[in-house]
């Protein structure tokens, strides 16, 4: 299967901004964003200038992308399947990829990171109404319970995260069990998404 195995600082020096991919390292000054801000490469502080209004919407798109850990096909499919839905296009989009079963994982506090989160759903240790699923892009429904199985619970790496992780779950997932398990209470609003991109930018971009 196909998927990025490079450096994740890398990809937020190139967007210039934060996506949060290596978990709590991200708020320490060991963050590389906070001692190199231009992106990576030779030629990174050209970048830093203004580009064109493509070069922009480009970006947005990739930023996206990448905060979900989404591939480009699959992130293509996900825009087509949300422009055909009713309502805003960008919406859309942004609610399916939050209804994502490894950003679930993450939202629940349960993964310091959504690559982290889709390790843990890739290795069977998470199960929704009862089925374990290995699917990280499986999409989950309203009333929906995702939970841990018994073994994870007792792994010391999530125990940690639940502990230090200073993140609650949005209000659209309730949390029961222990916070061992949360459940699907609604479709994500779009102020109940605190991720920070421009979706506008993305549906401007595959409109061309």
């Amino acid at each position: 299967m196909a998927r990025y195995t490079g450096p994740v600082c890398r990809l937020c020096r190139r967007d210039k901004t934060k996506l949060y991919l290596k978990g709590a390292k991200c708020d320490t000054a060991r963050c590389p964003v906070e001692r190199r801000p231009n992106p990576p490469g030779e030629h990174g502080r050209d970048r830093l200038r203004q580009g064109s209004e493509y070069n922009t919407q480009l970006r947005e798109k990739q930023k996206t992308r990448r905060i979900y850990g989404v591939l480009e096909k699959q992130f293509a499919n996900t825009y087509g399947e949300a422009n055909r839905q009713d309502g805003i296009a960008g919406e859309n989009l942004l609610r399916m990829l939050e209804l994502r079963l490894d950003n679930i994982v993450f939202r629940a506090g349960w993964g310091a990171s959504r690559n982290q989160a889709r390790q843990f759903v890739r290795h069977g240790h998470v199960r929704v109404n009862g089925k374990r699923v290995t699917i990280p892009s499986y999409r989950v429904r309203q009333s929906d319970v995702i939970e841990l199985n018994e073994k994870a619970r007792d792994f010391i790496v999530i125990r940690h995260n639940q502990d230090t992780l200073d993140r609650r779950p949005p209000a659209w997932l309730e949390v029961a069990g222990g916070g061992n398990s949360v459940r699907v209470l609604a479709v994500p609003l779009r102020e109940q998404i605190d991720t920070q991109v421009r979706e506008q930018l993305i549906v401007e971009l595959y409109s061309k």
